[in-house]
């Protein structure tokens, strides 16, 4: 596996790495059972893999149990990412506040290390920017952990431009994550100008835009009925319908590339910039070669400018979450 290293001071890691929120919650009724979930992991790690990204919400709480489980006695070589600041009602984990005060900064962190089994966090990212406190509180937190050993390296998830450089001037980011793909270009906003400028990394979640691209579904009957993708505008009604299109301009030039859809937006986004890591999540050790495979696809110039004019920025129907979760990016 080729590959990168996430911004000017951060580790070194494959060119691409996998996101395991898909094993624990959110795309089906039911989550893969651990054994086969550890099967992937396991499987991705032999493959080259060495950037694992979850969370402490994702489960909540399991996810982070699982992946410790996965990375028992393989420890050496990998970059464990996690991250802290979504708060989830435990009668109800639908409902969610968003902290990123010092004191539950230090507490998420411990409770992920013992979940890891970690004596240390490779990268720790606040999930989401708690705008009613102000980000120089949560790194300076976040400084703190760094000095005790017990993180390596910060990151921000869905920051806003004017976010990161305050956090930067605290401590160093290393990393940036943000939703990004060939149907979310926000990032070209701002963001990854100003994490080119300052020497961060930019990890790329949902690359494959939550499965979409890869032209897997026709119908929103293609979805479980529990899968929370049926309450994101993009896969609902009239949307659904028009993004229909998007992937199939993506599908024509995939086919004369000789490649899968999944594959060429994940080579587009390798060629955005040497510093970008895109994160695929999957549940399945077919798809998770497919995917890793993008990694070897050379797009020329004249590629990328036609797959630019097939899938402008904006192009996707839809915002990427509901109102509620709109509210939260881009803090």
């Amino acid at each position: 596996m080729k590959q990168r290293k996430l911004g000017r001071n951060g580790p070194q890691v494959s060119a691409i790495g996998l996101g395991c929120m898909g094993f624990s919650e959110f795309y089906a009724s039911s989550a893969s059972n651990d054994a086969e979930a550890i099967r992937v992991i396991q499987s991705a790690l032999a493959l080259g893999v060495s950037f694992l990204d979850t969370a402490d919400m994702y489960g909540p709480f399991t996810n982070e149990i699982l992946l410790g489980k996965a990375i028992s006695g393989k420890r050496d070589q990998l970059v464990i990412a996690t991250k802290f600041g979504i708060q989830r009602d435990p009668v109800n984990p639908k409902i969610r506040a968003i902290n990123g005060k010092a004191d539950y900064v230090r507490a998420a962190c411990e409770a992920s290390l013992k979940r890891l089994k970690l004596e240390c966090i490779d990268l720790y990212y606040q999930h989401r920017v708690d705008r009613s406190t102000p980000i120089e509180e949560t790194m300076g937190a976040l400084a703190e952990l760094v000095k005790a050993g017990k993180i390596n390296h910060i990151g921000l998830s869905e920051p806003s431009a004017a976010t990161i450089r305050k956090a930067h001037q605290v401590h160093p980011i290393t990393a940036v994550q943000s939703e990004y793909s060939l149907w979310s270009r926000e990032p070209e906003d701002g963001v990854l100008q100003t994490c080119n400028e300052l020497g961060i990394g930019f990890v790329a979640y949902s690359p494959l835009g939550r499965g979409f691209l890869t032209g897997r579904f026709r119908s929103i009957d293609d979805l479980d009925a529990k899968d929370f993708r049926r309450f994101s505008p993009r896969f609902q009604g009239d949307n659904f319908a028009k993004n229909l299109t998007l992937v199939a301009k993506v599908e024509e030039i995939a086919g004369e590339k000789h490649c899968t859809p999944a594959q060429l937006a994940l080579a587009w986004l390798l060629a955005q910039g040497p510093h970008i890591v895109p994160i695929p999540g999957t549940t399945n050790v077919t798809r998770l070669k497919e995917n890793l495979q993008a990694a070897d696809i050379s797009l020329s110039a004249e590629d990328l400018a036609r797959i630019a004019a097939a899938a402008p920025s904006g192009v996707a129907a839809g915002a990427r979450y509901d109102e509620t979760g709109m509210r939260s990016v881009n803090g």
